[in-house]
């Protein structure tokens, strides 16, 4: 797959840890890592050095700033200029390193939010985007441009991977940033919590519930990326399940996961966004790659995870 050290960016969240628990089920040697503190992404002179010093032969690029409805609509030059600080960086310093293989991370969000459906990959900037996280959306497109750019002018093998909504271990459960299903997940558990102790339980959600998403374990992404690497393919894929739900239907699944039995307030007064977001995966399909995680089983395994974690003491 690669003839040398691979370095996973943004090896601490979601999708960066996803990877190195693929690449040690695979057998492959732990991959070159480093935390923010060690090394600032943002930084272009210390990206720069890096590669330079460590010569990595294939990156995942998994770092980004990331985080719900709510934390895009409010941070929109935060998420816009960092993202596209980090992606400038890693990717003009791998290209500068001649860097052979890369895999970066896009999402779903970068299509236009009326796109019809499913989703394919030849519908990026066919409409206007999503308006509450466009500034997120505008910095992926960049980043797809870049490996686009990297591939033509300078024969680069590199792949861009737009995944669907993603969940697992390692999500963020802060209810300020996370996305809709870790939140479901810490909203029920809480609502639990205070069941048992007599108090009002009622989960307050926002929107309609009507909207559908489409929802995939992140292991199933990093499969994905592994199989696309060792595939040699190139260029723009969507990486999803084939299915969506709707958000009540969501969290009518995640209710009965947590094992609570209260009420579900909507707020129709907060946003729903894209009315409906399934991706077309044949290209990704046609390359021999499908996803294994059943939707109620990674849900589970997600509400494990966090109760084992510790991420629900706050709640006790």
């Amino acid at each position: 797959m690669a003839n040398g050290p691979v370095y996973v960016a943004g090896h601490r969240g979601l999708v960066g840890s996803a990877i190195v628990r693929a690449m040690a089920r695979a057998g492959m040697e732990p991959p070159l890592v480093r935390t923010r503190d060690e090394l600032d992404l943002r930084d272009q002179e210390a990206v720069r050095a890096f590669f330079q010093k460590e010569r990595p032969s294939a990156v995942f690029m998994a770092a980004a700033k990331v985080g719900g409805i709510l934390a895009n609509d409010t941070y929109r030059w935060d998420f816009l200029f960092e993202n596209l600080q980090i992606e400038a960086n890693v990717l003009g310093s791998a290209l500068d390193s001649d860097v052979e293989r890369l895999v970066f991370f896009g999402s779903s969000c970068i299509y236009p939010k009326l796109a019809p459906q499913p989703i394919r990959e030849d519908y990026l900037l066919t409409g206007p985007l999503e308006p509450t996280n466009e500034p997120y959306a505008i910095a992926k497109i960049a980043g797809v441009k870049l490996v686009d750019a990297a591939n033509s002018q300078y024969g680069r093998r590199w792949i861009s991977l737009m995944p669907t909504n993603l969940y697992g271990p390692g999500d963020n459960f802060d209810l300020a940033g996370s996305h809709v299903l870790p939140a479901m997940i810490r909203k029920f558990h809480e609502a639990k919590i205070r069941r048992t102790r007599g108090e009002d339980s009622a989960v307050q959600l926002w929107g309609s519930g009507a909207v559908r998403r489409e929802f995939m374990h992140v292991d199933d992404l990093a499969s994905a990326a592994l199989h696309a690497l060792s595939a040699n393919v190139t260029g723009l894929f969507n990486v999803g399940t084939g299915s969506d739900i709707t958000i009540s239907g969501l969290a009518h699944l995640v209710a009965a996961t947590v094992e609570y039995d209260g009420g579900v307030d909507w707020d129709r007064s907060m946003p729903d966004g894209t009315p409906r977001k399934l991706l077309d995966s044949t290209k990704m399909r046609g390359i021999g790659w499908t996803p294994e995680i059943d939707l109620a089983d990674g849900i589970r395994e997600t509400y494990r995870w966090y109760i084992t974690s510790g991420g629900h003491r706050a709640d006790a």
